[in-house]
């Protein structure tokens, strides 16, 4: 989820308290909020101003405010035959189940595909079905489907194949698997081209016949739609006259970390299916999310920060470095010994996982700034040996650094090897596209993606031709859109308005992710009476300003940058520091804590 602060934004708007380049290199702007606006919102639902104001700035109209507060499945759980293939595939899966067909399920290695696949294995138990779940290995088989493992589940006695989290562009693999006699059904949301795979059902809201309009979904939540479809027909059928009908709602906390995870907009039917999902969360029911947030040491009500920043990562952790269905498996199990112990091993993983990423991060830092002036509107670094399991994460650690969209390569060792890569991208760029027409112009092996982030495979003989491409491309994108690196604010506040009661008053307006931003924050001219670092790289600290107060704050993962470095050199000297304020709960007691994102010097 990193990179969310790099967004886009008209290069004629004025900049918020003046900063035009923070010391992060961004502008800062203030959210458009219509004043008239916040204070309709304000008196008709007897808001508190600042609810109203964030509300207003997110574009949430005066008719849609208690729907945006309380959104519900009852309101917004579209009708799952909108989406193209979802009958046939339907059908064939009900089918499947009431005859006693074993369902194959082919699950990308990232938490998307640990919970789609979690989500369907755990529907078809309860629905009285047999599932078999395949979960590739990122280094040997790569992503998406591959003829070998669609002829092992076969050999498990698969006659169907349910590929989730991709597939959408596996022409080959499915083609395997369908002269094979095996009966494929993609489940996805990755970007379409118009020639699909021969499936017999290609559910995915992103191809460009669909008129759906959920096109924002995570693929565990087109997961979640197939299974509330699948389950109708059963109920149709009378399947459930002499057995239980499951609770899919008993599950949302499995479609809710999927969605969070995936950094797709927190808007619409997403939102309430997060809304949801955090609530059955909270109620600890499932054994592995259960057993994971007590090794992450979540011991709050969980919200999108725990899930995208705590448990995520550690589910991620075995599809990156270690055995890849150890997330799925985890999702999976009732059994608490168990999940214990695949927690234990996740969160070990993870650890691993640090230490790679800090060490290709380095690398690929050191290669970026040696282009100097040179650095193009996207950044491309590649090094032999780099693990493509944390590729994806460093993309994103580079945009925070240089601000732009960015690809990292993991090349194998030979001279006329290949090149394993994964990008992130800021709004307004579409790098998805972008990989995709690269791959039309017979650039890359394979590839795709959307918006924000994309994977691919790349000859090393290319990377010259693929690099002058994707900054071409990506700088049309810059220049026509007016796009610079910059941070929205929601306004400023003097430090002791930062207190419990602000805090509570916000939890209206979570979940807070992609399309419903976390609102941020300016304590203008303020000043550090302590900073000082702690752990390995953050910056720890107390600020202060005109009104009183006093809030702790704290920088993360800034020591090495030039953030990091005035709040400890600050020696008094004002500074605009913007941020979001949250919980901490250290020994028992709860207070605000600013969670700094940037600052300014205060001139």
């Amino acid at each position: 989820m990193a990179g969310q602060a790099s967004q886009a934004i008209p290069s004629n708007e004025d900049a918020f308290l003046g900063v035009e380049q923070s010391l992060s290199g961004k502008c800062w702007i203030s959210r458009a909020t219509d004043d008239r606006q916040s204070l309709a919102i304000a008196q008709r639902y007897g808001l508190p101003d600042v609810v109203a104001r964030v509300l207003a700035a997110r574009g949430v109209g005066l008719d849609d405010v208690e729907g945006f507060l309380e959104p519900t499945l009852r309101d917004l759980m579209p009708d799952p035959s909108r989406l193209k293939g979802m009958d046939t595939a339907a059908e064939r899966l009900a089918g499947a189940i009431m005859q006693g067909e074993t369902i194959g399920i082919f699950g990308d290695y990232d938490v998307d595909g640990a919970t789609s696949s979690a989500l369907l294995e755990r529907f078809f138990k309860a629905a009285g079905g047999t599932s078999e779940t395949y979960i590739p290995d990122r280094l040997k088989e790569g992503y998406g489907p591959n003829t070998p493992a669609l002829m092992k589940l076969k050999e498990r006695g698969a006659g169907v194949i349910v590929t989730v989290d991709c597939g959408t562009s596996s022409h080959e693999p499915i083609g395997a698997a369908r002269d094979a006699g095996l009966d494929t059904i993609v489940v996805d949301h990755h970007v379409a081209e118009a020639q699909l795979p021969p499936a017999i059902a290609v559910i995915n809201p992103n191809r460009l016949d669909d008129e759906s309009g959920q096109g924002h979904l995570a693929a565990v939540g087109v997961a979640f739609l197939l299974a509330v479809a699948v389950n109708r027909v059963l109920r149709d059928t009378g399947w459930y006259a002499t057995r239980p009908e499951p609770d899919l709602t008993g599950w949302l906390d499995i479609v809710a970390l999927g969605t969070v995870c995936d950094v797709v907009p927190l808007t619409g039917l997403n939102r309430a299916l997060v809304r949801q999902g955090l609530k059955v969360m909270s109620r600890r029911m499932n054994p592995g999310l259960r057993a994971l947030s007590d090794v992450a040491g979540v011991k709050e009500a969980p919200g999108t920060y725990h899930a995208g920043f705590l448990l995520g990562p550690r589910i991620n952790a075995g599809g990156r470095i270690g055995a890849p269905d150890l997330g799925s498996r985890l999702l999976c199990t009732d059994n608490d010994a168990e999940a214990e112990d695949i927690a234990r091993r996740l969160d070990t993983l993870n650890l691993e996982r640090r230490d790679i990423e800090a060490k290709v991060l380095e690398a690929a830092i050191m290669e970026a700034e040696q282009a100097g002036d040179d650095l193009g509107p996207i950044v491309i670094a590649a090094g032999v040996g780099w693990h493509p399991g944390v590729i994806g994460i460093v993309a994103g650690r580079l945009i925070e650094r240089f601000n732009r969209p960015a690809c990292v390569i993991a090349l194998d060792g030979d001279e006329d090897g290949l090149g394993t890569g994964s990008g992130r991208s800021i709004s307004g760029v579409d790098l998805g596209a972008a990989i995709i027409a690269a791959c039309q112009s017979g650039l890359l092996v394979k590839g795709g993606g959307h918006k924000m982030a994309g994977g691919f495979t790349v000859e090393k003989r290319k990377l010259p031709e693929l690099q002058a491409f994707l900054n071409e491309r990506v700088g049309t994108a810059v220049r026509e859109g007016g796009i610079k690196p910059s941070l929205y604010l929601d306004g400023a506040m003097k430090a002791a308005a930062a207190n419990m009661e602000f805090l509570e008053k916000l939890t209206d307006v979570a979940p807070f992710g992609s399309g419903n931003p976390e609102p941020r924050f300016v304590i203008p001219s303020a000043t550090l009476s302590y900073a000082a670092v702690v752990g390995d790289k953050h910056v720890r600290g107390f600020i202060s300003n005109e009104g009183g107060g006093r809030l702790a704050a704290i920088s993360f993962n800034s020591l090495d940058t030039p953030l990091g470095q005035a709040l400890l050199k600050s020696d008094g000297a004002p500074l605009h520091i913007a941020g979001r304020v949250r919980p901490n709960t250290w020994q028992g007691r709860t207070s605000p804590q600013l969670h700094i994102d940037d600052a300014a010097p205060a001139w």
